[in-house]
């Protein structure tokens, strides 16, 4: 038997597209999203579900794609990084850009994405609101501050 007998079948609508992969039944979210669809914006951290670089959106709620199987998200909705734009930068992006929320970049996928899951719950109206719901994103590069401005102001374009 080999490993391609023990795949199976999945589809996901990522990023608004109707995407058939095959998976072992024991990959990642994460790993079908970049090893299989290769869309490699989100990032691979820790593993553990404790950085938070590898969160998308799973209809439209915020999840860390490296503690959920793609088997157990078949006929979900994934929003991934890639997905965000519409060929130019949303706001959550550009807000980013604008208040330097970036270091080294390599959290910024995940910290994007949790920001649009917190700003679309409603939950961005106040700094301390803003680092709680970010909590579970971290960044090495000291960028908090400037992270919960672009949040913030993002948020603030939304009306929320």
């Amino acid at each position: 038997m080999t490993n391609d007998d023990k795949e199976i079948e999945i589809t996901l609508s990522v990023n608004g597209q109707q995407r058939r992969v095959r998976v072992d039944p024991r990959t990642t979210l994460l790993d079908a999203l970049r090893d299989r669809l290769k869309l490699t914006g989100t990032k691979k951290g820790c593993g553990l579900g404790q950085c938070g670089a590898c969160t998308v959106l799973v209809d439209g709620r915020r999840i860390v794609s490296c503690l959920t199987l793609g088997a157990m998200n078949d006929g979900r909705a994934v929003t991934t990084i890639e997905g965000q734009a519409e060929g130019r930068l949303d706001r959550i992006q550009a807000a980013f850009v604008e208040h330097d929320a970036f270091q080294c970049g390599y959290c910024t996928p995940g910290q994007i994405m949790s920001a649009a899951g917190l700003i679309a719950e409603g939950r961005a109206s106040s700094d301390s609101e803003i680092r709680e719901g970010m909590s579970g994103n971290l960044c090495r590069c000291g960028a908090y501050t400037n992270i919960v401005a672009a949040v913030r102001a993002a948020a603030g374009e939304s009306g929320t």
